[in-house]
Parts: C-alpha cells; structure tokens; sequence
C-alpha cells in the first residue's frame, strides 16, 4: 500500500514510517524542510514537501497515495483552539481527495476528549458537549464516514512514551530540575493513560489496515497511572523532595501543564485490543521512567 503519512518525522510519525515500511508498505511522507527530508530518505521514506496548513500540499499528498495516516499537529498550547481548528480544516482537505473511494484515513486525537469524571472511558463513550476543541478532528473524521472514505480515530492518551518524547513527562522532569522538587497535586490520585511509542505506532497501523468506516480506537496500555506514582519515580531518580501543591500552588509551579496533570482520564482499550488484536507489549511509563528513557 502506498501511504501518505503526516507528522512523518515526528516523535510518534516517524515510528509508524519504519513499521509501515518494514511491513512492505510504500511511504510518501509531509515534511517542511531538508533536514527532514534527509531523514525520512534515510528511514526509506519519500518526502513530500508541505506543511499541514499548506492545504494544496495536503490534498496532493492523499490524492496519490492509497491510503493517509495523519499524525501531525501543532504542539503550540498557547494557541490550542487555532490548532485544534488547523487539525480539523487538514482532516477535511484529505477527505476531499479520499471522498467515494472507500481508501483508509486514519486521524489521531486524544483520550482528554473523554469526560474527566475519573469513570473509566471507552471507545463508546459519549464525549461532552460542548467538547473540548480536540474534538473538531474527531468530527471531521466521523462525517467522512459516510463520504465514502474508511476513515478512523486513534486516541493517544496524555503521556506517549519511550526513548525520544518531548511532551508531558520531560516537561514534569525539567520543572523538578528547576522547581527542586517533584510535585504531584493534590492527594495525586488522578490517573493518566499511556503507552508507548512502538504500540501506538502499531495500532495507527492496524487501523489502517482493519478499520472499519467511523470507527474510534483507543492507544492506550496502562488505563490509569496516578500522577503520584510518576512524580514519585522522577523525584527518586533526581534525588529531590516529593511534594504535594495545591490546586492554586499547582498553576504558579506547572504552569499551563497544572490543567492536564490535574486530569482523572482513566481509558480502557479493551474494545479496541478485541476489534483490532492490538496486544501492547513493550515497556510501562513507570519501566521507562525508571530505566533509561528520560535519564
């Protein structure tokens, strides 16, 4: 199969190129410069220059391709609704190239879309409304469901982990470094999903290739880590104090990430591990905490 894969050279984007690859598929990949260019050759990739707000670039890229797995977004948190709409206008603009072909796209959102009421979420569980801007992209891709495109969704939880992230957890490990303490809110009892890079990269493939039209998928292996227990493993590694702020403590120490780490989002994947046999089986966040991976 002939992929076009967005976010080709990113944390998550570029694993799912090797395995796509190493599966004997064929990847053109979005990429904004040389540099990235040079390592989506190297990983045997096919650059396709664009950016996803370059919407020509976009429609281009899945009209010849046979099938998008669509993994880029833009990591600005300071403008997370204009991302949130970006997302949603280049899910659109890939649909239109892939309408009435009954061809795969596979977009990427995320477990928070979920309400945050600590019940664990599934796959059919209702999502608030209003929904939180994430959602725009889930939208989209439902209603090309019925475009004739086979389009699916694969809920990343807050923290995709291993070797390379750049995201939630070496946020929390840099503010232990520069606060001199690994902090926790509250009592720490709220949880957070995860899992690691090469299963979630796994099951963006297997959507791609088993999905059915409409359906939602969770990526998630580990349903709920108390924030305690991964502050308390950061704080042990750097040898610093393991402390409890407030709620209101809590914005003036994290920042914007005191609103997601206060997060209950305990998400299961059984329905997605049955539908699809997704079976994760590399190493916890905790394992990658306490190992290497981060230190």
């Amino acid at each position: 199969m002939r992929v076009f894969v967005t976010g080709a050279t990113g944390f998550i984007g570029s694993e799912v190129v090797r395995q796509l690859i190493a599966a004997g598929h064929e990847v053109i990949g979005l990429v904004r410069s040389e540099e990235n260019a040079a390592k989506l050759k190297a990983a045997g990739g096919t650059p396709h220059f664009g950016t996803i707000e370059d919407l020509d670039s976009l429609k281009s890229g899945a009209a010849h391709s046979d099938g998008v797995i669509h993994t880029a977004f833009i990591h600005d948190f300071s403008k997370y609704q204009e991302a949130c709409n970006t997302d949603s206008r280049a899910i659109e603009t890939i649909g239109e190239a892939l309408k009435g072909s009954g061809r795969p796209l596979v977009t990427t959102s995320g477990t928070i879309v979920l309400p945050l009421n600590g019940k664990l979420g599934t796959e059919v569980t209702q999502v608030p409304q209003p929904s939180v801007p994430r959602h725009l992209g889930e939208m989209m891709t439902l209603k090309l469901a019925s475009q004739g495109v086979r389009s699916s969704v694969v809920r990343l939880p807050p923290s995709v982990h291993g070797a390379g992230d750049y995201a939630f957890v070496p946020m929390l490990i840099n503010t232990a470094k520069t606060k001199g303490v690994s902090a926790y809110i509250a009592q720490g009892t709220n949880r957070w999903p995860s899992v690691h890079r090469k299963d979630a990269a796994n099951l963006f493939i297997l959507t791609l290739e088993k999905g059915s039209p409409g359906s939602i998928f969770h990526a998630v292996a580990d349903e709920g880590i108390p924030t305690k227990d991964i502050a308390t493993v950061i704080g042990k590694r750097l040898n610093l104090p393991i402390v409890s702020k407030s709620s209101e403590e809590a914005i003036e120490h994290f920042g914007f990430l005191s609103r997601i780490l206060s997060s209950d989002n305990p998400t299961s994947s059984t329905l997605t591990q049955q539908r699809l046999g997704w079976k994760p089986s590399h190493p916890t966040l905790l394992a990658d905490l306490v190992g290497d991976a981060y230190f």
